[in-house]
């Protein structure tokens, strides 16, 4: 039986693999038009003067997204392909930063043929950067540029086959704050109630099943929700949330990442850090040295893809006058503390997922924060994968964290304890196998121009 699967599943990886490289022949790639305009540049995202007077969900204004919503080729990624959707909107909500002052971001919300208004992922996409100009609900869009979100909406794309609607939030705020856990998480639980507050606009009913699903970056506005949403948003029920690829601890991640190919990560995380804490800022001005400076600064105007490309084998340490800073300096130690994982209990069930050979985040911290939720009460399902790294399980992942959350959203998953394994391949689990090929076949017929969402309304 497992060699007719694994037969089964090559036959569908190869399938798969020629429809995302974009060489099928078949489909329409959308032809050019006028990019969408940049955040920064848009008035749509402009926060009103009376921002103190909304309440954290409120919806401050709304509209269509001004391009299609498009999905890349992952091998040609200049490729882009239309996603056939019922309706897409952005709604521009009033959420609270980690500062505790008000703010606002945008919500991406995303309607399949035959909805189930009453099921709503809010799926958390890799948005690794510093940039206000990388955040999804500009990113989701023909020609805002080759991005890993486009990417990322193969997996959204599967999601709304289940025929849930699925909202994106724009998690780092106005500012592409990354690596500030409160602003994350509460721009995720404020994106649950304004698309709650949204039926008028969207459809969607008041009290939705809701679960959440990221990688990543993506995990880590997943998580911190979690962790955030008892105290945040009481009333706000999560029924279950997936989180693959977690990073635990930021300062691990700095240091580890410092002169491999993903070495772009850090003057984004800590550019990001500097956009919420003021302090940071001053801490780049006095140790980054002036001939560094200019370059350090570049991040600020890249996307995750060009943070890679343009920092990959750098020595990040070098461009400081204190390469001890990131472990030493007690301002950097305070805020890195206050952004990791782990401080307090979700109180809806986890799915964790991580390859034991990530190359960012070592698997022994996520093992640690497992084990921490655990003692704390919360129930996770974890998986430590054997077989992937860091990039790889982001799409070998998916399947089982598809078949998981389905089950969260029809009430079938009644675990209740916490559970870890260790597994060659989480792709080769049987709930991950069993949605596999639908998951597969509805990639190959939404690039030729299926419209999106199940033929039946369920």
């Amino acid at each position: 039986m497992i060699s007719t699967m694994i037969c089964q599943l090559a036959l569908w990886l190869t399938l798969f693999s020629w429809t995302i490289s974009g060489d099928a022949g078949v489909g329409a790639v959308l032809e050019a038009r006028a990019p969408p305009p940049l955040p920064s540049a848009d008035g749509f995202y402009k926060l009103p003067d009376n921002l103190d007077s909304y309440a954290p969900g409120a919806i401050i204004r709304h509209r269509p997204p001004p391009n299609p919503i498009a999905v890349a080729g992952l091998i040609h990624s200049q490729n882009q392909y239309p996603v056939h959707l019922d309706a897409s909107y952005q709604l521009l909500y009033r959420t609270t930063d980690s500062l505790n002052n008000a703010t606002a971001t945008v919500l991406t919300v995303l309607v399949p043929r035959n909805a189930n208004f009453n099921k709503v992922l809010s799926y958390q996409a890799v948005d690794d950067a510093s940039n206000i100009n990388c955040a999804p609900s500009y990113a989701f869009q023909l020609d805002s540029g080759p991005s890993v979100a486009q990417g990322e909406v193969l997996l959204v794309e599967a999601a709304l086959e289940q025929g849930w609607v699925v909202i994106v939030p724009d998690y780092l705020g106005p500012k592409g704050a990354f690596l500030a856990k409160a602003l994350a998480g509460q721009a995720v639980l404020d994106g649950i109630r304004a698309a709650r507050n949204s039926g008028a606009i969207t459809g969607i009913g008041k009290n939705p099943t809701v679960t959440l699903w990221g990688y990543s970056g993506g995990s880590l506005a997943t998580l911190f929700a979690a962790e955030l949403q008892p105290s945040y948003a009481p009333e706000v029920a999560i029924a279950g949330a997936a989180a693959g690829g977690a990073v635990p601890n930021i300062t691990t991640v700095l240091g580890k990442v410092d002169g491999t190919g993903a070495a772009g990560l850090i003057p984004a995380g800590i550019l990001g850090l500097a956009h919420q804490y003021p302090e940071v800022d001053a801490l780049i001005q006095k140790h980054v040295l002036p001939q560094h400076k200019d370059e350090f600064y570049k991040a600020d105007k890249m996307c995750l893809l060009g943070n890679i490309n343009e920092f990959s084998g750098k020595n990040l340490s070098q461009f400081v006058d204190d390469p001890s800073l990131l472990y030493a300096n007690p301002t950097v130690v305070r805020i890195a503390g206050e952004n990791d994982l782990g401080q307090h209990a979700p109180k809806a069930p986890l799915l964790v997922y991580k390859a034991t050979k990530d190359e960012v985040s070592p698997v022994a911290e996520t093992d640690a924060l497992v084990d921490w939720y655990c003692k704390q009460g919360a129930t996770v399902q974890y998986l430590r994968d054997e077989s992937t790294n860091h990039e790889s399980l982001a799409v070998t992942g998916a399947p089982k964290a598809l078949a998981w959350l389905r089950g969260r959203m029809n009430g079938e998953d009644h675990q209740t304890a916490c559970e870890t394994k260790t597994v060659y391949s989480v792709l080769l689990d049987f709930g991950a196998l069993a949605i596999l090929p639908k998951v597969l076949l509805d990639a190959f017929l939404d690039v030729i121009g299926k419209r999106v969402g199940p033929f039946i309304k369920w």
